[in-house]
């Protein structure tokens, strides 16, 4: 395929990659019509050299921040500026060396085929790679990648967290960007984005590099702001999608089965309680009536959850370029 004839634009957001930014440029491939280079108020001298590289090569783009927004402010910089250059697609790839960009073409094909709106790598179908992955990284990622799925409601996906993707412009348009999470929550928020304009997402098996890049993401962050935001996701998405942009019997499965787990959870404890603490056996139908509860609750999530589960986006909305 000649990549050459499609307006493929990459967008590396920076921050502290003095060190990799010129090797990470030089190993561009030619095909790429664009290259939008965000500044995200580094405080090293990446942004010198970026524009003194940028004199050498029209391709070059640098956007500047006066302060810094994170990888999600940098990125949503990046779009608005690729769309402005009229690219077709746009592929994030970062500023430290950790992707590939050999690995341009896989994320790009099935873009340019109107097989997907969105493709993302996936590390974890590379086992000889996998390995070589940090084994605190891959234990975080297993997961985080259920609780995304959960959140997303795509439930096709592995590796969320991945950042080395490709999107079609004309599916970025449709998105609101401005809601789009600015910090380390952006990739996980662009899949929420997504899933409610229907957008079909694939993945690509792209095993990643580790060398001597240093992780900004803290622990901290991942343990205590990763859980809320993806509690919040999950619950917008199920208001959004089962109660006002649509209505279907799972979101009867809800609604009952929901109240009914809790009643029969609640009622259950405060029974043994009761009981227990008087040392007399409860009633046949105290005892019944919170199992029976539990027992239809969880079978009416199940079917929920079955629901949801074929409610995936499996068709893409672009067409072949």
């Amino acid at each position: 395929m000649n990549l050459e004839s499609y307006k493929i634009a990459i967008i590396i957001p920076a921050y502290r990659v003095e060190r990799d930014i010129e090797n990470v440029l030089a190993g561009l491939p030619a095909y790429i019509r664009h290259i939008i280079i965000v500044d995200d108020a580094s405080p090293d001298s990446t942004a010198d050299l970026v524009a003194a590289l940028a004199q050498k090569d029209i391709r070059l783009t640098l956007i500047r921040h006066s302060q810094n927004q994170g990888v999600g402010g940098a990125m949503i910089s990046g779009f608005r500026k690729a769309m402005e250059l009229g690219a077709q697609i746009a592929v994030k790839l970062d500023g430290d060396g950790q992707m590939d960009a050999a690995h341009i073409p896989a994320l790009v094909t099935p873009l340019i085929h109107g097989k997907a709106d969105y493709v993302k790598g996936n590390r974890f179908r590379d086992f000889v790679s996998l390995q070589k992955m940090p084994f605190i990284r891959r234990v975080g990622n297993l997961g985080l990648s259920f609780l995304t799925k959960v959140a997303t409601g795509y439930w096709n996906i592995f590796d969320p967290t991945n950042g080395f993707f490709a999107i079609r412009t004309e599916i970025l348009d449709q998105l609101p960007l401005e809601k789009i999470d600015k910090r380390y929550f952006f990739e996980t928020s662009m899949l929420a984005n997504l899933y409610l304009i229907n957008a079909f997402v694939m993945d690509v098996p792209i095993p990643a590099r580790y060398g001597n890049e240093t992780s900004h993401l803290s622990i901290r962050r991942s343990l205590f702001e990763f859980p809320i935001k993806l509690l919040r996701t999950f619950l917008r998405r199920i208001l959004l999608n089962y109660y006002i942009y649509d209505f279907s019997i799972a979101s009867l499965y809800i609604v009952t089965g929901i109240p009914m787990l809790l009643f029969g959870l609640t009622f259950g404890i405060i029974k043994w309680i009761e009981y227990a603490s008087k040392n007399i056996p409860a009633p046949t139908g105290t005892v019944m009536l919170p199992t029976l509860s539990v027992i239809l609750g969880i079978q009416i999530m199940l079917s929920a959850i079955e629901i949801d589960m074929k409610s995936t986006p499996r068709q893409p909305l672009s067409s072949p370029l």
